[in-house]
């Protein structure tokens, strides 16, 4: 169970808890996976959770989360499990996350994006250099994914990059990438810009510096795009949006929004609409948060 904030999404539901399960596996081959002991993982070497559709809705709701994400590995790989728990989901009352790298084809990227309410897309860089030689993939059918749910959707879309030392932090490739952001997605889709740290095969990389995500963040910025967010870091300049914006009620310290900014001592206030789901019911962050997996789920070794 984790704050909605952390899948990163900020605006869809923020301040609520959300339930996070994947199974095993990935459909690319990032060599700076960070997940990279469940998505490459061999079957017979792994604990997994055994639950149905029905029982992950359940224990969502008996925790009393307002979400279940799709996460840590690719919803992609289990596609069909994934929609049939949003559709158990759903039925409960309980909205569904997909935390996903965006790398689908099109016909099942319709059947799965119909049982979704809110996206959080990996856009790991903006060359096909690098998706093809780091990722094993291919960028064209990401940005096909986030135009897609953009354009032909209802679901929520939030953007993550992952900000990679001499790998995807150039000013030319952000400003490439977050300029094709305003032009095709519009200003109003947050981006996160995040850490990575030394993992799997790219042990020889530097961590991130935070200046790095700062900097990003202010070329997103420049770009036109209204928000945008740093992660994985202490960042002086970080605020987030809450709940708190319901009824017009402003908390300068817990908003995100390049309009709202506390600089020495004086407050611009946002005079637009926050988009994003950011209404309804009071949240929380749930009834518990469980140890170990959540009751009612069997810790079970795979055949």
């Amino acid at each position: 169970m984790d704050p909605i904030e952390k899948k990163p999404l900020n605006h869809f539901l923020p301040g609520t808890a959300v339930l996070s399960f994947g199974t095993e596996g990935c459909n690319l081959s990032c060599k700076f996976c960070q997940n990279w002991d469940i998505s490459k993982s061999r079957e017979i070497a792994r604990l997994a959770d055994e639950a149905s559709p029905e029982l992950i809705a359940r224990v969502a709701k008996e925790l009393g989360c307002r979400s279940v994400a799709f996460t840590y590995n690719d919803p992609t790989i289990f596609l069909e499990y994934a929609i049939d728990v949003a559709e158990a989901c759903h039925e409960v009352g309980i909205a569904t996350v997909a935390v996903t790298a965006g790398y689908i084809c099109e016909k099942p990227r319709e059947d799965f994006y119909r049982d979704i309410d809110a996206a959080n897309v990996d856009l790991k860089a903006f060359t096909e250099k690098f998706y093809r030689e780091i990722t094993g993939a291919h960028l064209q059918p990401v940005l096909d994914t986030l135009v897609y749910l953009k354009k032909h959707t209802n679901v929520w879309l939030e953007i993550t990059n992952l900000v990679i030392p001499g790998h995807n932090d150039s000013d030319k490739e952000i400003a490439g990438m977050t300029e094709w952001v305003v032009e095709n997605l519009g200003p109003d889709v947050p981006i996160h810009f995040t850490a990575f740290h030394p993992d799997w095969k790219m042990t020889d990389v530097p961590p991130t510096p935070p200046a790095t995500l700062s900097h990003a963040r202010r070329i997103a910025l420049k770009a036109g795009i209204r928000y945008a967010y740093t992660g994985n870091i202490h960042d002086p300049e970080r605020q987030h949006v809450l709940p708190c914006l319901r009824g017009g009620a402003h908390r300068p310290r817990q908003i995100r929004a390049d309009r709202v900014v506390l600089r020495k001592g004086s407050l611009r206030l946002l005079r637009r609409a926050l988009p994003g789901s950011l209404r309804g019911p009071s949240g929380g962050m749930g009834r518990q948060t469980p140890a170990g997996p959540a009751q009612g789920l069997r810790r079970v070794r795979s055949e």
